[in-house]
C-alpha cells in the first residue's frame, strides 16, 4: 500500500525531505569549520567564539548581498553551484574593502518546492567558496514558499560577517588629491547588470545559453556564469599603511561606487583608455546601443576592485595587486570623471 503524503507535502512543502538533505550536506558545512565554530550543525542559530589573538582593538564588519538575475541563467542551465561561489565572494569582497577579513557566512534559500540536486549544488559552490575565503558556513535558512516563485526558481542571499582590527579600517579617509587610482581586473560580469544583459543577448540578438556570440569564441551561458572573483587574498597581502581607499565595482559600477570612498573634496579620474575593456562588454554596448557612459555605471567593464594608493607607492601596490594605473585623485566634490 502506498504511503499517503503529508498534508504539508501535498500543499507544496516537503518538511521530511528538506531534513534528509539538511542532514546529507551537514559535512559539506563541517568542512569550513574551525575550532572557533561552536554548537552543532543545524541549530537554531550559529554559535561562533569570538577570540582574536593579537588583536587589540577588533572591530566587526558586516554585509549582506544576493546574487540578483544571474540566478536566471542557472535556471535556464540547470546548474547551480556557481552561483553559490558568486554569493560568498561578493560577500567577501564587500567586507574586504574595509580591510576585515571573513569570519563566517550564513545564507537564504528561498524556493517553491525543494528539489535535492538544485540544493546540493548551491550548498557545495557556497561551502568551496567559504572553504576558500577562510571562512565558517555557519548555518542559514531554507524556505519552501510555494506560490511565491515559479516551479524550478529560487532566491538565493548571504549575510557575512568579518573582522579587522580598528587602527587598519580602510575608509578612504586619507584619500589627497595626487593619489593614484589602480584597477583589478573582474572575471567577466561577476554579479550586476545581468538584467541589461540578458535583455540584449536574448532578447535583442535571439541567442541562447548554448549560442555562440558571434564573432567571439564565447558561449553565452558559459561566460554569464563565470564566478565572481574574491579579491580578498590580493588585498591582505598590501600593508593597510598603503591603501589609502577600496572600492568594490557592483552594481553602478565605477561611475556609482568610486564616490562611496571619497572625501567631499576630491574627484576620482578615470582614464577608460587605461586598460582593455573585456570583449563581452563592447558586444553588450554595440548590439544593446547603451551610451557608453551608461555602461560604465551598469557594468564593471573590466575592473572588478580598485585600490587608491599614493604616487610613492603605487608601483609596489600594482605588481602585489596585479592591478592596473587607471587614474587619479584630483580636487573636486566627490565624484568620478570618466574620461573616455
Amino acid at each position: 500500500m502506498t504511503k499517503k503524503a503529508k498534508a504539508y507535502a501535498r500543499a507544496g512543502v516537503d518538511v521530511d525531505l528538506g531534513n534528509r538533505l539538511k542532514r546529507q550536506i551537514q559535512s559539506l558545512v563541517k568542512q569550513t569549520h574551525g575550532p572557533q565554530v561552536l554548537g552543532k550543525v543545524g541549530g537554531f542559530g550559529g554559535l561562533f567564539q569570538a577570540r582574536f589573538p593579537g588583536m587589540r582593538q577588533p572591530v566587526l564588519a558586516a554585509s549582506i548581498d544576493s546574487v540578483g538575475t544571474k540566478l536566471k541563467i542557472a535556471f535556464v542551465l540547470d546548474k547551480h553551484d556557481t552561483v553559490g561561489a558568486d554569493l560568498v565572494n561578493h560577500c567577501v569582497n564587500d567586507i574586504a574593502v574595509l580591510g576585515a577579513r571573513p569570519l563566517f557566512f550564513l545564507d537564504y534559500i528561498g524556493c517553491e518546492k525543494l528539489e535535492r540536486r538544485m540544493f546540493q549544488e548551491l550548498l557545495r559552490g557556497i561551502s568551496r567558496a567559504c572553504r576558500s575565503a577562510g571562512c565558517a558556513l555557519l548555518g542559514g535558512e531554507t524556505a519552501q514558499l510555494p506560490g511565491m516563485y515559479r516551479p524550478g526558481e529560487y532566491d538565493l542571499a548571504g549575510c557575512i560577517v568579518g573582522v579587522v582590527e580598528r587602527d587598519k579600517i580602510v575608509d578612504g579617509k586619507k584619500i589627497r588629491p595626487g593619489d593614484v587610482i589602480l584597477g583589478l581586473e573582474s572575471n567577466g560580469l561577476h554579479t550586476n547588470g545581468y538584467s541589461l544583459a540578458r535583455e540584449i543577448l536574448f532578447g535583442k540578438m535571439h541567442l541562447k545559453v548554448s549560442s555562440r556570440v558571434p564573432g567571439s569564441t564565447m558561449i553565452v551561458g558559459k561566460e554569464l556564469l563565470r564566478v565572481h572573483k574574491n579579491y580578498q587574498p590580493l588585498l591582505a597581502r598590501i600593508p593597510s599603511n598603503v591603501i589609502k581607499g577600496l572600492a568594490h565595482i557592483t552594481g553602478g559600477g565605477l561611475i556609482d561606487n568610486l564616490p562611496r570612498i571619497l572625501p567631499p573634496n576630491c574627484d576620482a579620474v578615470v582614464e577608460a583608455k587605461s586598460w582593455k575593456v573585456p570583449r563581452i562588454f563592447q558586444i553588450l554596448q554595440r548590439n544593446g546601443n547603451i551610451d557608453l557612459r551608461e555602461m560604465y555605471q551598469v557594468f564593471n567593464m573590466g575592473i572588478g576592485m580598485v585600490a587608491v594608493v599614493a604616487e610613492e607607492n603605487a608601483r609596489r601596490a600594482m605588481s602585489m595587486l596585479q592591478a592596473k594605473r587607471i587614474g587619479r585623485i584630483e580636487r573636486g566634490s566627490g565624484k568620478t570623471v570618466l574620461k573616455l
